[in-house]
Order: C-alpha cells, then sequence, then structure tokens
C-alpha cells in the first residue's frame, strides 16, 4: 500500500482524530474535577496516629536555666498536680459513706487484721480518744499499731486525697456515737 490515502480514509482519520482529542479533553476535566472535589473535603487524623506522632518527637528532656528555667519548672509542676488532681478516687467524691462503701467496708465490716468493725463502740473507744487528727493522719499515712495489725496508707488507695479520707473518717467515727 503506497500512495495518498483515499479520501474516506482522510475522513475516518479525521474524525477518529477529533474523538481522541475530545476524549482527552474529557479526561483532563474530569480529573480536575475529582481534584476540586476532593480537596473540599476536610481530611480526618486518627487521634491514636497524631498521639504516637507527637510522642515521637517529643523532648526528652529540658534545659531549665535561671528566670525562664524557674517559670518553667513551676509550670510543669502545676500541670502535673493538675492531671494528678484529676485521677481522684471516685469521681472526687467527698461523702465518707460513699467512699466507705466502695473500700473501707471490705476491712471494716469484717474486722480484716485487727481493723475495728463499723459501730463497734469498744474498738473505737480508745481510738476516739487519741483524737480525730490522729486517725486521719493515720489513715493517711498509714499505720502499724502496737498490736501488729496494720492500716494501709488511704485504705489502699493512692488516688483517695486527704479531704476525701478525712471525711470517710469523720463519717465512720460518727457511726459510733
Amino acid at each position: 500500500m503506497s500512495g495518498t490515502p483515499s479520501k474516506s480514509d482522510k475522513s475516518f482519520l479525521q474524525q477518529f482524530s477529533l474523538l481522541t482529542t475530545g476524549l482527552s479533553v474529557l479526561t483532563v476535566l474530569l480529573m480536575f474535577l475529582a481534584y476540586w472535589i476532593y480537596s473540599g473535603i476536610p481530611k480526618e487524623a486518627d487521634p491514636t496516629q497524631v498521639q504516637a506522632k507527637n510522642d515521637r518527637i517529643a523532648a526528652v528532656g529540658g534545659v531549665y536555666a535561671g528566670d525562664t528555667g524557674r517559670a518553667a519548672m513551676q509550670a510543669a509542676q502545676e500541670a502535673a498536680a493538675k492531671a494528678a488532681a484529676a485521677q481522684v478516687a471516685y469521681g472526687g467524691t467527698t461523702d465518707g459513706k460513699t467512699i466507705y462503701d466502695n473500700l473501707c467496708h471490705s476491712c471494716h465490716t469484717a474486722g480484716v487484721a485487727g481493723a475495728p468493725k463499723l459501730g463497734d463502740k469498744a474498738a473505737w473507744s480508745a481510738r476516739i480518744a487519741e483524737g480525730i487528727p490522729t486517725l486521719i493522719k493515720h489513715a493517711i499515712e498509714g499505720y502499724k499499731g502496737p498490736d501488729g495489725n496494720m492500716m494501709p496508707a488511704k485504705g489502699g488507695n493512692p488516688s483517695l486525697n486527704e479531704e476525701q479520707v478525712g471525711n470517710t473518717v469523720k463519717w465512720m467515727v460518727s457511726q459510733v456515737k
């Protein structure tokens, strides 16, 4: 086959070229439309991935010097205290009965390890004679009695704060009177 193409061949090639050009333009337009739609969608970040990334790139330590350092250390201590306060036991309730029902009853109902039973005037009288502040101190810090019996610090729950322990001791004493 040599020579010049026929009129029908030229017509076919012209129509085919227009068709392929039109389809190419349509493809490019659809790609731009898809990009425009995709760019308008807000990107979702997985909180666990964000936290993992922040943990990975966090500074290992810091250097504190002068007034700036003191301010930074104080801010860090306040943040730590605030975080610790947020982890207070039993939702932060200061109701002595609630705390007793959730924690103290396990020993003070049955008298485990020599714990004075709730409402037992004979067992509580010597302890009450020492004074409420002493009872609260023993409940907060823990206490080993002369008879070898032991009260664990904060009843064994370190997330209790001093106000919660104090109110619980006061409630327990009120049940003896």
